[in-house]
């Protein structure tokens, strides 16, 4: 699955095109490199994600091409915050 909708669909970023801007800005970063876009997210991956001063670290669960709110919750494990 690649990242943008990934992070759309685990809900750690709201939308799908303001993900891509977050990746493709280098501001997202998986496994400690930076990715795009178009990286094809896997299971037990780390996505680090940069909000001005905010760190989010987050590791990849499952994942589903779908989610409803509660799916979501089963994708993701936060580590930082």
């Amino acid at each position: 699955m690649r990242l943008d909708k990934f992070l759309k669909n685990s809900r750690l970023i709201k939308r799908r095109t303001i993900a891509k801007k977050a990746c493709d800005t280098g501001r997202v970063s998986v496994n400690g490199k930076v990715v795009k876009a178009g990286y094809e997210v896997k299971e037990s991956d780390i996505i680090e994600i940069r909000f001005g001063e905010r760190l989010i670290k987050a590791e990849v669960l499952g994942l589903k091409e779908t989610s409803f709110k509660d799916d979501a919750k089963e994708m993701i494990r936060i580590l930082e915050d």
